[in-house]
């Protein structure tokens, strides 16, 4: 069964222009990173702005990967014009795994999330939002630090399941609890999973979005799996996941990943986010844009977007060229299967 936010993306007779900005709705509003990742008011306000300027058809929450590892004990840093990182770890040991407590929805800072797409919604029920969460092995990375999770892989992978799968019965909760406000959907960001071989990959990560995914889909809630990471190599693995949309990075030949792909699985991105947003001007934004949808222009199945998210001093001018230009194309109706 395919989710309404599938069906308006494969139906829709003009491409859909999703750049994964919400940071930069703090120069429209006048507040601060650190504002907009605790506070739920900032939060709504830069979000409800950026549709304004931007005339997006789907919103989200900030892609801040730092909110479920602070709440299962990770120490984190703040900034104000900056997400928040993670700075210290919370498991070290087996022990730590085995005693680890699991969190609820709602505590810390996923409730400003939770309250964000709650407000929206009820200011106005016909626009569609994403949540954004982190996905599960970049999760453990941040709780067991990126050399030992890697390590572990190969050393003790039963301690890095063991760890995995306490992780994702809280994230099954935590999509359930966006569903339950009123999310079209969630955007799981994995970019870590990038970092492991197509073959680990599909254990560590693929595996447990999988099941992450088949506990919360449903007809009004879909799920993005996003990997800015991931190359084409990646691409088999990354599609053991079921996720109805695949969103990706620079990294990922968009084009030669369409070959790959029935024409029901949607895939999206993957404009750099640095050298077409950040460094270039509005004309290196629009021919940028143009080349990604000449190059798949035959892939109904495709959302323009930012390759991953882009930070807050990013020019809006550059954002509003890239949506204006997606805008201004038509989709070509065609197989993308075809030679």
């Amino acid at each position: 069964m395919k989710s309404n936010l599938a069906r308006m993306i494969l139906g829709s007779s003009s491409w859909l222009p999703l750049p994964i900005c919400t940071q930069t709705g703090t120069q429209l509003i006048g507040a601060s990173i650190r504002d907009l990742v605790s506070n739920t008011q900032v939060q709504t306000e830069a979000i409800l702005a950026l549709q304004e300027y931007l005339g997006l058809s789907v919103l989200m929450t900030p892609m801040d990967l730092s909110i479920e590892a602070e709440m299962f004990g990770c120490e984190i840093a703040y900034y104000d014009n900056e997400i928040p990182t993670v700075v210290g770890k919370a498991v070290k040991s087996l022990e730590d795994i085995r005693t680890l407590s699991i969190p609820q929805p709602g505590c810390g800072r996923s409730r400003i999330s939770l309250e964000t797409v709650y407000s929206l919604t009820k200011h106005n029920n016909n626009l569609s939002i994403l949540g954004c969460m982190i996905g599960p092995f970049s999760l453990a990375i941040r709780l067991i630090g990126a050399n030992e999770a890697l390590e572990l892989t190969a050393t003790y992978p039963e301690m890095l399941d063991l760890l995995l799968e306490k992780l994702l019965s809280f994230q099954i909760e935590y999509a359930k609890a966006f569903r339950s406000i009123g999310a079209c959907g969630i955007l799981i960001a994995e970019p870590a999973a990038g970092l492991l071989s197509p073959r680990a990959m599909s254990r560590f990560s693929s595996r447990y979005v999988r099941q992450l995914i088949s506990s919360v889909s449903h007809q009004d809630f879909t799920v993005i799996l996003h990997n800015c990471g991931a190359r084409l190599v990646h691409l088999p693995a990354l599609l053991e996941a079921e996720a109805e949309i695949y969103h990706f990075g620079a990294p990922m030949d968009l084009e030669k990943a369409f070959y790959q792909v029935g024409q029901e699985t949607i895939l999206g991105g993957n404009l750099d986010p640095y050298k077409t947003f950040i460094e270039g001007t509005e004309l290196d934004v629009e021919a940028h844009t143009k080349l990604l949808l000449k190059a798949t222009r035959y892939a109904v199945n495709f959302i323009p977007s930012s390759g991953c998210d882009l930070p807050a001093h990013t020019p809006l001018a550059n954002i509003k060229t890239f949506v204006k230009t997606v805008n201004s194309f038509a989709k070509k109706a065609c197989c993308v299967n075809e030679s």
